[in-house]
């Protein structure tokens, strides 16, 4: 294991990993956090991306800016999600090689696996089914950047890997009512229809899909503790290995915002993923586990959720 030092280059800072992972890093001594604003860096520009990288020389990179969204915006806008994604890792890993950088991690999604693969699912498992229509596009441009990042290491010697963390919450994350992730519409939508007194919640479809959600700041502590590594995985699947139905989710989340009427379901809308739960034995044996319960981190997240709405810095994009 090696400590953190040196220039660290947090892509994507102002988004709910990114600005988690400074968090984590401000606690490290012997680090200097390096942060772009997309006005300041357009990831989808290569000249400018090239630029930047020449300019900042950064010792490591954690690259957590994305195009992301829900199953919703992921249906409505494969163009965006693979084409952004696929230009913003190419172009940063290629010139972070070009500038010398000494570390790349790369932050995908467990999305990148078959739709139908055994479950839980392990880091072999990729590329050995077909993909989930709904976040097909997203999906590719992440095993793109993996496989790039892979490549790099093998052709040239350089310590570029990726993570693959599960399904995320926490504070900062994005609460639009149709393009945010399933977590974070549920809390939103229990919070309003409790303030409203609103007798009943439709969620989409069956309730039946199950899922494992980690605590953002829990995946923060795996990056930086991924650096620390001196020779991991090409990449790591980062989890809590526990998963649960989307209705059972649905009634954590009502209970945790106060929620007393009914949940129904729309079987109508698409599920999705039947199950999802990543295998996180090779993090684990590395010495590196989750530390935030789900129901211990919902309570954070709602807590954070009210702040950042009475504020008005809440996140609907």
């Amino acid at each position: 294991m090696t400590e953190i030092s040196g220039k660290i280059y947090v892509a994507g800072h102002r988004g709910m990993v990114g600005s988690a992972v400074c968090r984590r890093l401000a606690s490290e001594k012997n680090c200097e956090v390096l942060t772009a604003t997309r006005d300041q860096l357009d990831l989808t520009n290569q000249r400018a991306v090239e630029d930047f990288f020449a300019r900042e020389r950064p010792d490591a990179v954690i690259f957590a800016a994305a195009r992301v969204g829900g199953v919703l915006a992921n249906d409505t806008y494969p163009v965006e999600f693979l084409g952004d994604n696929v230009l913003m890792s190419t172009f940063a890993i290629n010139a972070a090689y070009t500038a010398g950088v000494k570390r790349f991690l790369f932050l995908g999604s467990t999305c990148i696996y078959p739709r139908d693969c055994p479950q839980p699912i392990q880091e072999d498992a990729l590329l050995t089914g077909p993909l989930e229509k709904t976040n097909e596009a997203y999906a590719l441009a992440k095993i793109a950047g993996l496989k790039l990042c892979q490549f790099y290491r093998r052709q040239h010697g350089v310590m570029f890997h990726s993570a693959m963390p599960t399904n995320l919450y926490g504070p900062g994350d994005n609460y639009h009512p149709q393009h945010s992730h399933v977590l974070p519409a549920l809390l939103r939508r229990f919070h309003e229809a409790t303030q409203q007194e609103i007798d009943s919640v439709t969620i989409w479809g069956t309730g039946t899909p199950r899922r494992e959600f980690l605590y953002v700041d829990d995946l923060a502590d795996a990056l930086v503790f991924m650096l620390t590594q001196s020779n991991p995985p090409d990449w790591v699947n980062v989890g809590t290995g526990v998963d649960l139905s989307i209705l059972d989710l649905a009634h954590l989340v009502a209970k945790t915002v106060g929620y007393q009427g009914e949940i129904k379901t729309d079987p109508s809308k698409p599920d999705g993923t039947p199950v999802k739960c990543s295998d996180v034995s090779r993090l684990n044996s590395l010495g590196w586990k989750h530390q935030v319960e789900l129901a211990e981190g919902l309570e954070r997240t709602y807590d954070h959720f009210l702040s950042e709405l009475e504020s008005g810095l809440m996140r609907s994009v």
